[in-house]
Protein backbone atom coordinates (compact mmCIF):
# COMPACT_ATOMS: atom_id res chain seq x y z
CA UNK A 1 0.00 0.00 0.00
CA UNK A 2 1.15 3.87 -1.18
CA UNK A 3 2.19 6.10 2.23
CA UNK A 4 0.42 8.97 2.28
CA UNK A 5 3.81 11.24 1.01
CA UNK A 6 3.57 8.66 -1.93
CA UNK A 7 0.32 8.90 -2.27
CA UNK A 8 0.31 12.32 -2.82
CA UNK A 9 2.77 12.13 -6.23
CA UNK A 10 6.22 12.93 -3.94
CA UNK A 11 8.05 12.14 -7.59
CA UNK A 12 11.47 12.07 -5.52
CA UNK A 13 10.37 8.70 -3.71
CA UNK A 14 8.86 7.27 -6.78
CA UNK A 15 11.60 7.96 -8.76
CA UNK A 16 14.17 6.30 -6.01
CA UNK A 17 12.28 3.28 -6.45
CA UNK A 18 11.86 2.85 -10.44
CA UNK A 19 15.74 3.59 -10.29
CA UNK A 20 16.18 0.44 -7.49
CA UNK A 21 14.69 -1.76 -10.79
CA UNK A 22 14.88 0.15 -13.87
CA UNK A 23 17.10 -0.09 -17.03
CA UNK A 24 18.54 2.60 -18.99
CA UNK A 25 15.83 4.69 -20.65
CA UNK A 26 17.36 4.68 -24.27
CA UNK A 27 14.08 6.21 -26.06
CA UNK A 28 10.89 6.70 -25.32
CA UNK A 29 9.73 3.13 -26.08
CA UNK A 30 12.46 1.73 -23.64
CA UNK A 31 10.96 -0.15 -20.76
CA UNK A 32 11.26 0.73 -17.13
CA UNK A 33 11.76 -2.43 -15.25
CA UNK A 34 14.70 -4.87 -15.53
CA UNK A 35 14.62 -8.18 -14.59
CA UNK A 36 14.95 -8.86 -10.79
CA UNK A 37 18.91 -9.52 -9.61
CA UNK A 38 19.89 -13.37 -8.64
CA UNK A 39 16.29 -15.03 -7.14
CA UNK A 40 16.64 -16.62 -3.70
CA UNK A 41 17.05 -20.42 -4.64
CA UNK A 42 16.02 -22.85 -1.58
CA UNK A 43 17.19 -25.91 -2.76
CA UNK A 44 16.78 -29.34 -0.03
CA UNK A 45 12.64 -28.77 -0.83
CA UNK A 46 13.11 -30.88 -4.44
CA UNK A 47 9.80 -32.00 -5.70
CA UNK A 48 8.48 -33.66 -8.78
CA UNK A 49 9.05 -32.58 -11.83
CA UNK A 50 12.71 -31.55 -10.91
CA UNK A 51 11.59 -27.66 -9.77
CA UNK A 52 13.13 -26.06 -7.59
CA UNK A 53 11.95 -23.29 -5.12
CA UNK A 54 12.82 -19.91 -6.16
CA UNK A 55 12.02 -16.58 -5.89
CA UNK A 56 12.58 -12.63 -6.61
CA UNK A 57 15.17 -10.92 -4.19
CA UNK A 58 13.09 -8.06 -3.34
CA UNK A 59 14.57 -4.53 -3.01
CA UNK A 60 14.96 -2.15 -0.61
CA UNK A 61 13.20 -0.32 0.33
CA UNK A 62 10.47 -3.26 0.10
CA UNK A 63 10.18 -5.83 2.51
CA UNK A 64 10.63 -9.32 1.43
CA UNK A 65 8.13 -11.90 2.15
CA UNK A 66 9.30 -13.38 5.67
CA UNK A 67 7.50 -16.52 4.83
CA UNK A 68 8.96 -17.22 1.74
CA UNK A 69 10.30 -20.91 2.26
CA UNK A 70 7.38 -21.94 3.56
CA UNK A 71 4.92 -20.68 1.22
CA UNK A 72 6.77 -21.70 -1.58
CA UNK A 73 7.31 -25.69 0.20
CA UNK A 74 3.36 -25.46 0.65
CA UNK A 75 2.11 -24.64 -2.76
CA UNK A 76 4.65 -26.55 -4.64
CA UNK A 77 3.58 -29.98 -2.10
CA UNK A 78 -0.15 -28.58 -3.00
CA UNK A 79 -2.53 -31.59 -4.41
CA UNK A 80 -3.53 -29.32 -7.09
CA UNK A 81 -0.11 -28.07 -8.12
CA UNK A 82 2.27 -31.18 -7.43
CA UNK A 83 1.74 -32.81 -10.55
CA UNK A 84 1.34 -30.07 -13.17
CA UNK A 85 4.13 -29.58 -15.49
CA UNK A 86 7.34 -27.48 -14.21
CA UNK A 87 7.02 -24.44 -15.59
CA UNK A 88 3.17 -24.18 -14.24
CA UNK A 89 4.88 -25.18 -10.74
CA UNK A 90 7.83 -22.93 -11.04
CA UNK A 91 5.91 -20.09 -11.54
CA UNK A 92 3.34 -20.31 -8.99
CA UNK A 93 6.25 -21.34 -6.31
CA UNK A 94 7.81 -17.95 -7.68
CA UNK A 95 4.44 -16.58 -6.78
CA UNK A 96 3.97 -18.03 -3.18
CA UNK A 97 7.54 -16.70 -2.62
CA UNK A 98 6.78 -13.16 -2.96
CA UNK A 99 5.32 -10.57 -0.87
CA UNK A 100 1.31 -11.42 -1.31
CA UNK A 101 -1.84 -11.20 0.39
CA UNK A 102 -3.11 -14.39 -0.50
CA UNK A 103 -1.25 -17.70 -1.98
CA UNK A 104 -2.10 -18.42 -5.68
CA UNK A 105 -5.61 -19.92 -5.47
CA UNK A 106 -6.39 -23.30 -4.69
CA UNK A 107 -8.12 -25.29 -6.92
CA UNK A 108 -11.02 -27.41 -5.61
CA UNK A 109 -12.60 -30.80 -7.21
CA UNK A 110 -16.33 -30.06 -8.09
CA UNK A 111 -16.44 -34.18 -8.78
CA UNK A 112 -16.05 -36.94 -7.14
CA UNK A 113 -12.77 -37.23 -8.71
CA UNK A 114 -10.46 -34.57 -9.42
CA UNK A 115 -10.29 -31.38 -11.75
CA UNK A 116 -7.77 -32.14 -14.99
CA UNK A 117 -5.24 -29.50 -16.06
CA UNK A 118 -5.72 -29.49 -19.69
CA UNK A 119 -4.02 -26.13 -20.51
CA UNK A 120 -2.26 -23.08 -18.93
CA UNK A 121 -0.93 -19.58 -19.81
CA UNK A 122 2.07 -17.79 -18.39
CA UNK A 123 2.00 -14.28 -18.88
CA UNK A 124 4.41 -11.46 -18.81
CA UNK A 125 4.63 -7.78 -19.83
CA UNK A 126 6.45 -8.20 -22.48
CA UNK A 127 5.35 -9.53 -26.31
CA UNK A 128 3.54 -6.17 -27.17
CA UNK A 129 3.96 -2.49 -27.63
CA UNK A 130 5.32 -1.19 -24.55
CA UNK A 131 2.79 1.33 -22.88
CA UNK A 132 1.90 4.17 -20.37
CA UNK A 133 0.97 1.00 -17.63
CA UNK A 134 4.46 -1.15 -18.58
CA UNK A 135 6.96 1.43 -18.96
CA UNK A 136 8.17 4.64 -17.78
CA UNK A 137 8.29 7.51 -20.64
CA UNK A 138 10.61 10.59 -20.69
CA UNK A 139 8.26 13.59 -20.03
CA UNK A 140 4.64 11.50 -20.32
CA UNK A 141 4.56 9.75 -16.89
CA UNK A 142 8.19 9.85 -15.37
CA UNK A 143 7.30 12.24 -12.96
CA UNK A 144 3.62 11.10 -11.79
CA UNK A 145 3.14 8.09 -9.60
CA UNK A 146 2.81 4.84 -10.91
CA UNK A 147 -0.20 2.67 -11.11
CA UNK A 148 -0.46 -0.67 -12.77
CA UNK A 149 2.99 -2.26 -12.72
CA UNK A 150 6.30 -1.47 -11.29
CA UNK A 151 4.88 -2.25 -7.79
CA UNK A 152 7.10 -3.92 -4.87
CA UNK A 153 10.16 -1.75 -6.11
CA UNK A 154 10.25 -2.62 -9.51
CA UNK A 155 10.18 -6.49 -9.30
CA UNK A 156 8.71 -8.23 -12.86
CA UNK A 157 4.66 -7.99 -13.27
CA UNK A 158 4.14 -12.00 -14.15
CA UNK A 159 1.32 -14.14 -14.12
CA UNK A 160 -0.21 -17.56 -14.83
CA UNK A 161 -3.41 -19.01 -16.14
CA UNK A 162 -4.98 -22.56 -15.09
CA UNK A 163 -7.48 -24.12 -17.35
CA UNK A 164 -8.88 -27.45 -15.32
CA UNK A 165 -11.85 -29.51 -16.66
CA UNK A 166 -14.61 -30.88 -13.81
CA UNK A 167 -15.02 -34.44 -14.60
CA UNK A 168 -18.62 -34.36 -13.37
CA UNK A 169 -21.32 -37.08 -14.21
CA UNK A 170 -23.17 -36.78 -17.43
CA UNK A 171 -20.47 -33.87 -18.78
CA UNK A 172 -18.14 -34.48 -21.28
CA UNK A 173 -14.30 -35.36 -20.23
CA UNK A 174 -13.09 -33.87 -23.62
CA UNK A 175 -12.29 -30.22 -23.23
CA UNK A 176 -12.44 -29.13 -26.56
CA UNK A 177 -16.34 -30.74 -26.16
CA UNK A 178 -18.39 -27.01 -25.85
CA UNK A 179 -20.48 -28.75 -23.27
CA UNK A 180 -17.63 -29.42 -21.16
CA UNK A 181 -17.23 -27.58 -17.92
CA UNK A 182 -13.65 -25.69 -17.03
CA UNK A 183 -12.62 -23.94 -14.09
CA UNK A 184 -10.08 -20.82 -14.85
CA UNK A 185 -7.78 -19.64 -12.38
CA UNK A 186 -5.43 -16.61 -12.61
CA UNK A 187 -2.55 -15.19 -10.28
CA UNK A 188 -0.83 -11.92 -10.50
CA UNK A 189 1.91 -10.22 -9.08
CA UNK A 190 2.51 -7.54 -8.92
CA UNK A 191 -0.27 -4.75 -9.44
CA UNK A 192 -1.60 -1.93 -7.80
CA UNK A 193 -5.06 -1.51 -7.20
CA UNK A 194 -7.26 0.44 -9.17
CA UNK A 195 -9.06 2.86 -6.79
CA UNK A 196 -10.80 5.54 -9.10
CA UNK A 197 -13.86 5.59 -11.57
CA UNK A 198 -14.56 2.15 -11.08
CA UNK A 199 -11.36 0.81 -13.07
CA UNK A 200 -10.64 -2.81 -13.37
CA UNK A 201 -8.01 -5.42 -14.79
CA UNK A 202 -9.92 -7.71 -16.94
CA UNK A 203 -8.53 -10.93 -18.51
CA UNK A 204 -9.09 -12.12 -21.98
CA UNK A 205 -8.98 -15.72 -23.71
CA UNK A 206 -7.86 -15.12 -27.44
CA UNK A 207 -9.19 -16.71 -30.32
CA UNK A 208 -7.29 -15.73 -33.51
CA UNK A 209 -9.28 -16.56 -36.67
CA UNK A 210 -8.30 -19.33 -38.73
CA UNK A 211 -9.20 -19.42 -42.81
CA UNK A 212 -12.16 -21.49 -43.40
CA UNK A 213 -12.80 -24.29 -45.31
CA UNK A 214 -14.99 -24.18 -48.63
CA UNK A 215 -18.27 -26.00 -48.57
CA UNK A 216 -21.35 -25.60 -50.93
CA UNK A 217 -23.55 -22.39 -50.48
CA UNK A 218 -26.72 -22.35 -48.66
CA UNK A 219 -30.63 -22.43 -50.41
CA UNK A 220 -29.78 -18.71 -50.30
CA UNK A 221 -26.87 -18.59 -52.01
CA UNK A 222 -24.31 -17.26 -48.79
CA UNK A 223 -22.11 -19.36 -47.55
CA UNK A 224 -23.03 -22.16 -45.19
CA UNK A 225 -22.10 -22.09 -41.49
CA UNK A 226 -18.13 -21.83 -40.65
CA UNK A 227 -17.87 -22.70 -44.58
CA UNK A 228 -16.47 -20.08 -47.63
CA UNK A 229 -17.60 -20.42 -51.06
CA UNK A 230 -15.16 -21.19 -53.56
CA UNK A 231 -14.88 -17.42 -55.30
CA UNK A 232 -13.70 -16.58 -51.95
CA UNK A 233 -11.04 -18.84 -50.99
CA UNK A 234 -9.73 -17.83 -54.40
CA UNK A 235 -9.71 -13.78 -53.44
CA UNK A 236 -7.80 -14.88 -50.68
CA UNK A 237 -5.38 -17.14 -51.55
CA UNK A 238 -4.37 -14.17 -54.08
CA UNK A 239 -3.86 -11.82 -50.83
CA UNK A 240 -0.05 -10.99 -49.81
CA UNK A 241 1.99 -13.74 -50.19
CA UNK A 242 -0.09 -16.12 -50.30
CA UNK A 243 -0.93 -16.87 -46.52
CA UNK A 244 -5.08 -17.20 -46.70
CA UNK A 245 -5.41 -21.03 -47.49
CA UNK A 246 -7.85 -22.77 -45.39
CA UNK A 247 -6.39 -23.71 -42.24
CA UNK A 248 -3.88 -21.22 -41.77
CA UNK A 249 -4.22 -18.57 -39.33
CA UNK A 250 -6.23 -15.62 -41.53
CA UNK A 251 -4.18 -12.41 -42.10
CA UNK A 252 -5.50 -8.84 -43.12
CA UNK A 253 -2.75 -8.56 -45.41
CA UNK A 254 -2.32 -12.03 -46.84
CA UNK A 255 1.16 -11.98 -45.61
CA UNK A 256 2.89 -14.40 -42.62
CA UNK A 257 1.51 -14.50 -39.62
CA UNK A 258 2.80 -11.35 -37.26
CA UNK A 259 1.41 -11.29 -33.77
CA UNK A 260 1.60 -8.20 -31.76
CA UNK A 261 5.23 -7.57 -30.86
CA UNK A 262 7.49 -5.25 -28.33
CA UNK A 263 8.51 -3.41 -31.67
CA UNK A 264 5.07 -2.56 -33.02
CA UNK A 265 4.26 0.98 -33.12
CA UNK A 266 0.11 2.26 -33.12
CA UNK A 267 -1.22 2.60 -35.06
CA UNK A 268 1.27 1.72 -38.03
CA UNK A 269 2.93 -0.97 -36.94
CA UNK A 270 0.62 -3.84 -36.17
CA UNK A 271 -0.24 -7.58 -35.96
CA UNK A 272 -2.14 -8.95 -38.75
CA UNK A 273 -4.40 -11.52 -36.85
CA UNK A 274 -7.71 -11.72 -36.36
CA UNK A 275 -8.71 -12.21 -32.60
CA UNK A 276 -11.93 -12.46 -30.63
CA UNK A 277 -11.86 -11.66 -27.43
CA UNK A 278 -13.41 -13.79 -24.49
CA UNK A 279 -13.90 -11.95 -21.39
CA UNK A 280 -12.29 -13.50 -17.40
CA UNK A 281 -14.28 -10.56 -15.89
CA UNK A 282 -13.54 -8.00 -13.85
CA UNK A 283 -11.05 -7.94 -11.16
CA UNK A 284 -8.76 -5.90 -8.87
CA UNK A 285 -5.50 -6.13 -6.86
CA UNK A 286 -5.19 -6.56 -3.09
CA UNK A 287 -3.28 -5.09 -0.49
CA UNK A 288 0.31 -6.48 -1.08
CA UNK A 289 -0.55 -5.86 -4.99
CA UNK A 290 -1.08 -9.75 -5.64
CA UNK A 291 -4.05 -10.44 -7.85
CA UNK A 292 -6.58 -13.39 -7.81
CA UNK A 293 -9.45 -14.75 -9.77
CA UNK A 294 -11.62 -17.73 -10.76
CA UNK A 295 -14.20 -17.97 -13.64
CA UNK A 296 -16.28 -20.47 -15.23
CA UNK A 297 -15.73 -21.25 -19.26
CA UNK A 298 -19.05 -23.33 -20.32
CA UNK A 299 -21.53 -22.94 -22.89
CA UNK A 300 -23.55 -20.08 -20.65
CA UNK A 301 -20.28 -17.93 -20.52
CA UNK A 302 -18.65 -18.57 -23.81
CA UNK A 303 -19.86 -15.46 -25.16
CA UNK A 304 -18.65 -12.30 -26.14
CA UNK A 305 -19.07 -8.67 -26.29
CA UNK A 306 -21.20 -7.27 -28.95
CA UNK A 307 -18.79 -6.50 -32.64
CA UNK A 308 -20.48 -3.29 -33.32
CA UNK A 309 -18.95 -1.75 -30.60
CA UNK A 310 -15.33 -2.15 -32.08
CA UNK A 311 -15.56 1.33 -34.58
CA UNK A 312 -15.67 3.23 -31.40
CA UNK A 313 -12.97 1.58 -28.82
CA UNK A 314 -10.50 4.00 -30.51
CA UNK A 315 -8.61 1.02 -31.09
CA UNK A 316 -8.79 0.79 -34.59
CA UNK A 317 -6.73 3.41 -36.63
CA UNK A 318 -8.03 6.46 -37.85
CA UNK A 319 -10.95 6.03 -35.01
CA UNK A 320 -9.94 8.31 -32.25
CA UNK A 321 -8.77 11.04 -34.65
CA UNK A 322 -12.29 11.22 -36.74
CA UNK A 323 -14.47 11.23 -32.56
CA UNK A 324 -16.20 7.92 -33.25
CA UNK A 325 -14.40 6.73 -29.29
CA UNK A 326 -18.11 6.44 -27.21
CA UNK A 327 -20.01 7.95 -30.48
CA UNK A 328 -22.20 4.38 -30.22
CA UNK A 329 -23.45 2.38 -27.06
CA UNK A 330 -24.27 -1.31 -26.58
CA UNK A 331 -26.21 -0.52 -23.50
CA UNK A 332 -29.84 -1.22 -24.67
CA UNK A 333 -29.69 -4.83 -25.66
CA UNK A 334 -29.77 -5.22 -29.39
CA UNK A 335 -27.90 -6.12 -33.18
CA UNK A 336 -26.37 -3.17 -33.58
CA UNK A 337 -26.59 -0.43 -36.34
CA UNK A 338 -28.28 -1.82 -39.05
CA UNK A 339 -30.44 -3.91 -36.74
CA UNK A 340 -33.16 -3.96 -34.37
CA UNK A 341 -32.68 -1.15 -32.04
CA UNK A 342 -34.90 -2.20 -29.10
CA UNK A 343 -36.91 0.24 -26.47
CA UNK A 344 -34.68 1.25 -23.38
CA UNK A 345 -38.02 0.56 -20.92
CA UNK A 346 -38.55 -2.95 -22.53
CA UNK A 347 -34.97 -3.90 -22.76
CA UNK A 348 -32.70 -1.79 -21.07
CA UNK A 349 -31.45 -1.91 -16.84
CA UNK A 350 -35.14 -2.29 -15.20
CA UNK A 351 -35.43 -0.78 -11.48
CA UNK A 352 -38.28 -3.77 -11.65
CA UNK A 353 -36.27 -6.39 -12.95
CA UNK A 354 -32.42 -5.82 -13.07
CA UNK A 355 -30.91 -6.61 -16.02
CA UNK A 356 -28.88 -10.09 -15.22
CA UNK A 357 -26.65 -12.00 -17.45
CA UNK A 358 -25.65 -14.51 -15.37
CA UNK A 359 -29.84 -15.87 -15.09
CA UNK A 360 -29.07 -18.30 -17.82
CA UNK A 361 -30.13 -21.36 -17.10
CA UNK A 362 -33.67 -22.32 -15.57
CA UNK A 363 -36.72 -24.75 -15.10
CA UNK A 364 -38.96 -21.70 -16.68
CA UNK A 365 -37.69 -20.28 -19.83
CA UNK A 366 -39.42 -16.93 -18.64
CA UNK A 367 -37.51 -16.53 -15.72
CA UNK A 368 -34.32 -16.47 -17.82
CA UNK A 369 -32.59 -13.38 -19.15
CA UNK A 370 -33.61 -12.06 -22.16
CA UNK A 371 -32.01 -8.69 -22.63
CA UNK A 372 -28.41 -9.95 -23.04
CA UNK A 373 -25.56 -8.00 -24.95
CA UNK A 374 -23.49 -10.49 -25.29
CA UNK A 375 -23.40 -13.29 -28.33
CA UNK A 376 -22.12 -16.73 -28.24
CA UNK A 377 -18.03 -16.97 -29.38
CA UNK A 378 -19.12 -19.38 -32.33
CA UNK A 379 -21.42 -16.72 -33.65
CA UNK A 380 -18.76 -13.82 -33.34
CA UNK A 381 -16.41 -16.15 -35.71
CA UNK A 382 -19.31 -16.61 -38.15
CA UNK A 383 -19.58 -12.60 -38.66
CA UNK A 384 -15.85 -12.03 -38.99
CA UNK A 385 -16.09 -14.92 -41.87
CA UNK A 386 -18.34 -12.83 -43.23
CA UNK A 387 -16.58 -9.25 -42.34
CA UNK A 388 -12.95 -10.94 -43.49
CA UNK A 389 -13.24 -13.88 -45.67
CA UNK A 390 -16.14 -13.84 -47.17
CA UNK A 391 -14.90 -10.86 -49.60
CA UNK A 392 -17.04 -12.31 -52.96
CA UNK A 393 -19.82 -13.85 -51.34
CA UNK A 394 -20.90 -11.50 -48.95
CA UNK A 395 -21.18 -7.56 -49.72
CA UNK A 396 -17.86 -7.64 -51.80
CA UNK A 397 -16.19 -3.57 -52.20
CA UNK A 398 -18.15 -2.60 -48.92
CA UNK A 399 -15.81 -0.94 -46.33
CA UNK A 400 -15.09 -2.58 -43.37
CA UNK A 401 -17.58 -0.53 -40.92
CA UNK A 402 -20.49 -1.28 -42.97
CA UNK A 403 -19.68 -4.92 -43.53
CA UNK A 404 -19.61 -5.70 -39.41
CA UNK A 405 -22.39 -3.71 -38.91
CA UNK A 406 -24.18 -5.71 -41.73
CA UNK A 407 -23.06 -9.12 -40.81
CA UNK A 408 -23.25 -8.45 -37.41
CA UNK A 409 -27.35 -8.14 -37.60
CA UNK A 410 -27.64 -10.83 -40.45
CA UNK A 411 -25.75 -13.33 -38.43
CA UNK A 412 -27.84 -12.26 -35.01
CA UNK A 413 -31.27 -12.81 -37.17
CA UNK A 414 -30.34 -16.32 -38.29
CA UNK A 415 -30.57 -17.27 -34.04
CA UNK A 416 -32.65 -14.55 -33.35
CA UNK A 417 -36.31 -16.50 -32.61
CA UNK A 418 -38.27 -13.59 -31.92
CA UNK A 419 -36.93 -10.71 -34.09
CA UNK A 420 -35.67 -8.48 -30.86
CA UNK A 421 -32.09 -8.56 -32.78
CA UNK A 422 -31.32 -10.21 -29.16
CA UNK A 423 -29.66 -13.53 -28.11
CA UNK A 424 -31.47 -14.60 -25.39
CA UNK A 425 -30.84 -17.00 -22.98
CA UNK A 426 -33.53 -19.61 -24.01
CA UNK A 427 -32.10 -18.85 -27.90
CA UNK A 428 -28.67 -19.03 -27.36
CA UNK A 429 -28.42 -22.48 -25.35
CA UNK A 430 -26.13 -24.88 -26.35
CA UNK A 431 -29.87 -27.12 -26.42
CA UNK A 432 -31.72 -25.09 -28.61
CA UNK A 433 -32.43 -25.03 -32.27
CA UNK A 434 -31.82 -22.40 -34.94
CA UNK A 435 -31.21 -21.75 -38.54
CA UNK A 436 -31.82 -25.59 -39.37
CA UNK A 437 -29.62 -27.04 -37.18
CA UNK A 438 -30.74 -29.27 -34.71
CA UNK A 439 -28.47 -27.80 -31.74
CA UNK A 440 -26.66 -24.58 -30.98
CA UNK A 441 -23.17 -26.74 -30.88
CA UNK A 442 -22.00 -24.82 -33.37
CA UNK A 443 -21.93 -21.42 -31.89
CA UNK A 444 -19.37 -21.81 -29.48
CA UNK A 445 -15.82 -21.92 -29.87
CA UNK A 446 -14.01 -24.53 -27.68
CA UNK A 447 -11.76 -23.67 -24.67
CA UNK A 448 -8.84 -25.33 -26.56
CA UNK A 449 -9.22 -22.92 -29.33
CA UNK A 450 -7.44 -19.92 -27.38
CA UNK A 451 -4.34 -19.89 -28.06
CA UNK A 452 -3.04 -16.61 -26.48
CA UNK A 453 -4.14 -14.84 -23.47
CA UNK A 454 -4.46 -11.23 -22.35
CA UNK A 455 -5.29 -8.98 -19.34
CA UNK A 456 -5.73 -5.11 -19.86
CA UNK A 457 -6.21 -2.05 -17.50
CA UNK A 458 -10.10 -1.19 -18.05
CA UNK A 459 -12.13 1.94 -16.84
CA UNK A 460 -15.67 2.43 -17.28
CA UNK A 461 -16.38 3.09 -20.45
CA UNK A 462 -19.41 1.71 -21.07
CA UNK A 463 -18.16 -0.91 -23.54
CA UNK A 464 -17.92 -4.74 -23.06
CA UNK A 465 -14.63 -4.35 -25.84
CA UNK A 466 -11.87 -4.61 -24.28
CA UNK A 467 -10.37 -0.51 -23.91
CA UNK A 468 -9.26 0.37 -27.20
CA UNK A 469 -9.81 -3.14 -28.84
CA UNK A 470 -8.43 -4.87 -31.30
CA UNK A 471 -4.81 -2.85 -30.02
CA UNK A 472 -2.99 -3.65 -27.19
CA UNK A 473 -2.65 -0.24 -26.25
CA UNK A 474 -4.55 -0.85 -22.74
CA UNK A 475 -2.39 -3.90 -22.42
CA UNK A 476 -0.79 -5.21 -19.77
CA UNK A 477 0.56 -8.53 -20.24
CA UNK A 478 0.13 -11.31 -22.30
CA UNK A 479 0.78 -15.04 -22.79
CA UNK A 480 0.14 -18.25 -24.99
CA UNK A 481 -1.17 -21.26 -24.43
CA UNK A 482 0.42 -24.47 -23.88
CA UNK A 483 -1.61 -27.62 -23.96
CA UNK A 484 -1.15 -29.83 -21.08
CA UNK A 485 -1.78 -34.29 -23.19
CA UNK A 486 -2.57 -35.85 -21.76
CA UNK A 487 -4.55 -33.87 -18.53
CA UNK A 488 -3.16 -33.80 -15.21
CA UNK A 489 -5.27 -34.12 -11.69
CA UNK A 490 -5.24 -30.80 -10.26
CA UNK A 491 -7.39 -30.20 -7.37
CA UNK A 492 -6.98 -30.54 -3.51
CA UNK A 493 -9.97 -31.21 -1.20
CA UNK A 494 -13.77 -30.45 -2.30
CA UNK A 495 -15.98 -27.19 -3.41
CA UNK A 496 -18.61 -26.86 -0.84
CA UNK A 497 -20.95 -26.52 -3.73
CA UNK A 498 -20.69 -28.47 -6.65
CA UNK A 499 -22.81 -25.96 -8.95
Amino acid sequence: MLSKKNERYSPKILLALAAAAAVALTGSGSRSWASPPPSNRHDGFGHGNGSILETDTIPAPCHPNPHARSDMAAVAQRGDVRLVPTPLKERLIRLAGRPHTVLPIQTFAEADRPSLLFQYYLLDTHGFEPNVFTSIFPGVNDAVMLTATGGVCGIPTIGSVRLALEPKPDLPTDPSDVRAFIDVFTDIDPLFVINNESGWYEGWMIHDLRVAPVGPPRRDGHASFGMLLQQDADLLRGMGTRNNVPGNYFTVDGNGVRFPSETDHFPDVQGNTVPIFLSMGAYNAMQQSDVHAYWEFNYTTDWVFPLYELPNTGGIPGTFEQGDIGRRSSLVPGSGPQGVRNNPVAYGDSPFLPRDPDKFDGDDDSQREFRMRFIPSGLAHEIYLDVYERLASFEPGVDFQQRLFDAYAAEVDRVDQNGDGVISAVEGDVDSASDGFADNERLFLPATSFDRFAVTREINDGYLAPRFAPSQRAWILTGTATRVSPAVPASEGRDGDDR
